[in-house]
């Protein structure tokens, strides 16, 4: 698991607002997503959109899909080709893995946001933001990392509330509402993605004390390690193998480990999507824990606990034939290998030259009350219509590519064969 979640006290984590930082960071962000990320291209399409709602006066929430942990970095390059400053909600963990990215987080108008309770600093802040209109603001709605750029997991309602609170308090200041903006972001990769992972995929296998299974195509060895890595989590979880169907297993262990978590911490509201899930057992069962009120042998059962959410979310957001046995995107090679790994080892390496291609959607009005009849908020399916079809078109104008047969063993001739094992005879005594 990594280390995402802290067994401690919350403090809310600020931007610093200040433009000149933002002007000043925007020359060190390609260096810095090339060395990070390994990201070395990109281009922003349909910048405009934004522009326009600005100049319209407009409150304009961005909503990105959220592929890889580069992209509220990435949302830096999307600021500087609007002009337009952004602030961006982002997971507390993140300013948590060293001083350097907080540093260059909270410049670019970063702030925290706590994934693991209700954090009303954060957002009454993300409302301050569009209400005051100084900056658009950044949200991921997916709510996590999803490690696949081309399908999108259920989204948070979060930003929608968000987005309404401000246009509420914007219309008795007499302001224009809120707008939404999808915007999608996908990572491109123009070389040999076979080639590539071959070394991540020798290396998983090694770990399982396999032999390197070159003789198969990489689609069949991705396979192959991906329902090893569920037998493991199934005999960890439930004391041995399911039958069946993997992806079905996968998604029974994921469902399975989260009902049982539910059942155990008393949680009653079963809301649809995962990552919503999973957040709601974390708040029930961290508070114990920082507070320090439970014993150690019951704090040590609460990360077991805590193991098994994570993993519930990593398991459940692997998407069907993302990998088929014919012709590939060369990315999505890339991210199902560094998902196996990073989901086996907790760190994979960024493999690139990447390109991103950042596409701004058309504005989504949201209006400051909701239509109660609706099941899910209707801005929010707006949102994840719009995005999905934005990524659709960005994932058509990729070619697959075929990946040549693995190298078979020669099978010698029968004459041939035959002289061999007459060789192999003991001789006669």
């Amino acid at each position: 698991m990594q280390n995402i979640i802290f067994e401690e006290r919350y403090e809310f984590v600020p931007p610093v607002e200040s433009d000149w930082w933002v002007f000043f960071l925007r020359f060190l962000l390609k260096g810095y997503l090339r060395k990070q990320y390994n990201i070395h291209t990109y281009e922003c399409r349909n910048v405009e959109r934004i522009t326009k709602s600005v100049e319209e006066g407009y409150g304009v929430l961005i909503a990105p899909n959220h592929a890889r942990i580069a992209d509220p970095i990435v949302m830096g390059l999307l600021s500087g080709e609007t002009q337009y400053n952004v602030a961006t909600m982002a997971g507390w963990h993140l300013f948590k893995e060293g001083w350097y990215q907080k540093f260059i987080l909270r410049r670019l108008g970063a702030f925290s946001v706590y994934r693991e309770g209700t954090d009303r600093q954060s957002v009454n802040y993300a409302i301050d933001t569009l209400v005051a209109g100084r900056r658009a603001l950044v949200i991921f709605p997916e709510g996590a990392v999803s490690r696949h750029c081309d399908v999108l997991m259920d989204l948070m309602e979060g930003p929608g509330f968000i987005a309404r609170q401000a246009s509420k308090r914007r219309e008795k200041e007499g302001k224009k509402p809120v707008v939404i903006h999808p915007v999608a972001v996908r990572y491109s990769f123009d070389g040999d993605p076979y080639k590539t992972v071959a070394p991540d995929l020798a290396r998983l296998e090694r770990s399982f004390s396999w032999e390197p299974q070159t003789h198969l195509t990489t689609a069949k060895r991705m396979k192959k390690l991906g329902e090893a890595m569920l037998a493991i989590k199934e005999v960890e979880y439930l004391g041995g193998v399911r039958q069946g169907d993997p992806y079905e297993r996968v998604e029974r262990l994921a469902m399975d480990l989260i009902t049982e978590l539910e059942d155990k911490y008393g949680i009653k509201d079963r809301s649809p999507g995962v990552v919503s899930r999973v957040k709601n057992i974390r708040s029930a069962i961290l508070p114990a824990m920082i507070e320090g009120t439970v014993s150690e042998a019951e704090r040590a059962a609460r990360w077991r606990d805590l193991g098994k959410c994570y993993y519930a979310q990593q398991m459940a957001h692997y998407p069907r034939n993302y990998i088929v046995n014919g012709p590939n995107l060369p990315e999505r090679v890339l991210e199902t290998v560094q998902r196996l790994e990073e989901d086996f080892t907790d760190t994979a390496p960024n493999h690139g030259p990447l390109h991103a291609t950042i596409d701004v959607g058309e504005p989504i009005l949201v209006e400051s009350k909701r239509d109660r009849s609706a099941k899910k908020d209707p801005a929010m399916v707006e949102v994840g219509e719009q995005l999905q079809k934005m990524i659709d078109a960005l994932v058509a104008e990729r070619t697959p590519v075929t990946e040549k047969p693995p190298a078979q063993p020669q099978t010698p001739p029968a004459d041939e064969a035959a002289t061999v094992d007459n060789h192999k005879q003991p001789a006669a005594r």
